[in-house]
């Protein structure tokens, strides 16, 4: 995937004499959080939306309001997880993009890059997903994938969903004929298994053994 195919300019980058009113106008006119502002082909910083809507001197120009400007960019490098992240922590559904020469050459929207991720294999193709979970200093990533490919499944993936409290909790996409198999692996590895899943032997085995001694008890 050449996530450079996804690099829009349909939208016009502003300058430093651009007023308030024609950032306003964008805003209006199109859902977007941040208007790239560019000077010579270099990007001076991102005007936030929620800050030019509030500015009443609408003939002002924007270089008396840098101090407003967010600043934030990636490049033609970056990944498909890079752009997500980048999005994630800016808070933002636009991101301008530097070639390597640092100059303007468009931007980032949110939907593209989610809609590319969607349709990644990752999240595309018809898997199981396994959430785990063990002690920050006892999981291993190649130990994960092992007891997956020992157990005849295939790793489309993984990624850390969080770190808590010494845990840390690992999601796994997997592609397998027996997941019982690969769970009950993970168990005997000391992995908490926190997803629950149809072919778990050993879940409804607890089952059957609690409504057993319910009945017991109800003699």
């Amino acid at each position: 995937m050449n996530i450079n195919e996804y690099i829009l300019k349909e939208i016009k980058a502003l300058t430093l004499q651009s007023t308030i009113k024609s950032a306003q106008n964008i805003c209006k006119e199109l859902p977007i959080t941040h208007i790239p502002v560019v000077e010579n082909n270099k990007l001076i910083g991102c005007l936030p939306e929620s800050d030019v809507q509030t500015i009443e001197n609408k003939n002002r120009e924007l270089k008396e309001y840098t101090y407003l400007f967010d600043h934030f960019h990636t490049n033609v490098k970056a990944t498909l997880l890079d752009l997500i992240t980048l999005f994630a922590d800016n808070d933002t559904n636009l991101i301008p993009v530097l070639d390597n020469d640092q100059n303007y050459i468009g931007y980032y929207e949110l939907s593209d890059i989610l809609d590319a991720f969607a349709d990644s294999p990752f999240l595309h193709n018809e898997s199981n997903t396994i959430i785990v979970e063990k002690n920050k200093d006892d999981y291993s990533m190649s130990e994960i994938s092992q007891i997956v490919e020992t157990n005849n499944g295939k790793l489309l993936g993984m990624y850390i969903s969080s770190q808590e409290n010494d845990i840390t909790r690992v999601t796994l996409k997997v592609i397998a004929k027996q997941i019982n198999e690969i769970i009950q692996t993970f168990r005997r590895y000391n992995y908490n298994v926190v997803t629950q899943h149809e072919d778990d032997v050993y879940l409804e085995d607890l089952k059957n053994r609690s409504e057993y001694l319910k009945k017991y008890l109800d003699m």
